[in-house]
């Protein structure tokens, strides 16, 4: 939990979590505080990870501090200010809860403060490829835990899922870009640093907008279990990026348009194909509720969705939408994500040109996706 008027990003998780100070990573604003309270599983503890502490410098940090306090043991850690900083970037506890207390007065400068934590059962806990240690050889695999709530924190990347992103890119964020691990949720990360590429290509997915970048001595690439796809669109299995076959496509309606020449055109159902040229599937003008079906003939292990607009000629694409799936084709169950919540509303498409990838977490086992 937090409270306070001084609390910026934050996600916490009873294994992992992010938080940082408000406007971070600008300054930091005056006469505020913030509270966190971070609460482990009973008989773990708590690994605490200083992204970045710069709080203005203070004799005893009296203007502005940040202090941890662990109320099981009564000890204490800080306070930290830009001239009192943690003397390392990962601290260990003995505690399964643990106080973060930041405060500030009146102050010209400071970013604030980044933070991240893990329980003891995840060590490993960072946000940029940097703090790796050692630094894997090329090629090599290596496995690091994400904490929830990176998607959110300051940092860019480069690059996409089948190139690899830009071994300058905050690399937690680049995993919940490519669709290795929920940002709600964060996780375990298995990946290779390899020679770089000439150019890196942007690309939007997850709900992370990456940027094209330019030729870099090494670059990242994650190794997951697959991802999946939809108007126009494909569908993917466990196996790397392997697309599932659809044995059919049906709709709740479509588009019989007839052009400005009495040409018929007809925006059918099996028209949704990511391969099709041209243009793709489009419900009835006016229809309310409408919905695509995919059958991939038997029960299969759907890991994510890739979808894209009709075409550069016919401007239409699919901005957000739901996804529910069905074991029979008569019974069918919303997805609503590792929250469990409420149904989950996916980013689609901002142009007709471009494709959007999302993952689910957790998979969908199913016959029929909609």
């Amino acid at each position: 939990v937090s409270a306070g008027n001084g609390c910026g990003h934050t996600l916490l998780t009873p294994h992992s979590g992010t938080l940082s100070s408000k406007n971070y990573p600008g300054t930091y604003p005056n006469h505020t505080m913030c509270c966190w309270r971070l609460q482990a599983p009973a008989g773990t503890s708590l690994l605490l990870a200083f992204g970045d502490v710069d709080l203005e410098p203070s004799e005893h940090c009296a203007h502005s501090s940040l202090l941890l306090a662990d109320p099981q043991t009564g000890t204490a850690y800080g306070p930290y200010c830009r001239n009192s900083v943690p003397s390392a970037p990962l601290l260990v506890t003995n505690s399964s809860t643990v106080n973060v207390l930041f405060n500030s007065t009146s102050h010209r400068s400071g970013r604030g403060l980044l933070l991240s934590y893990a329980t003891s059962q995840h060590p490993g806990t960072h946000y940029t490829q940097e703090h790796i240690s050692p630094d894997p050889p090329l090629t090599m695999c290596f496995s690091v835990y994400c904490p929830a709530g990176c998607k959110d924190i300051h940092g860019d990347i480069w690059g996409n899922p089948s190139q690899g992103y830009r071994d300058t890119s905050v690399l937690c964020k680049a995993a919940v870009h490519a669709g290795v691990i929920a940002d709600e949720l964060g996780g375990q990360v298995t990946l290779s640093r390899e020679k770089g590429i000439t150019l890196y290509e942007s690309a939007f997915a997850n709900g992370l907008h990456s940027k094209r970048g330019s030729l870099s001595e090494k670059r990242l690439v994650f190794h997951k279990v697959g991802l999946s796809g939809f108007p126009m669109c494909c569908l993917l299995s466990p196996a790397c990026d392997d697309e599932l076959e659809v044995v059919a496509f049906n709709a709740s309606s479509w588009w019989h348009e007839v052009d400005a020449l009495g040409q018929d055109r007809a925006w059918v159902a099996e028209r949704a194909a990511l391969s099709t040229t041209g243009h793709s599937w489009a419900a009835e003008p006016g229809a309310e509720a409408a919905w695509l079906e995919l059958d991939l003939g038997t029960r299969r292990n759907v890991t994510g969705i890739i979808t894209k607009g009709s075409s550069e000629q016919h401007d239409y694409y699919v901005t957000s939408y739901h996804v529910s799936s069905s074991r029979d084709g008569k019974n069918w169950r919303p997805y609503r994500g590792s929250s469990g919540q409420e149904d989950k509303v996916f980013e689609g498409n901002a142009d007709s040109q471009g494709e959007v990838s999302n993952a689910f977490f957790p998979p969908i086992v199913a016959r029929y996706v909609r």
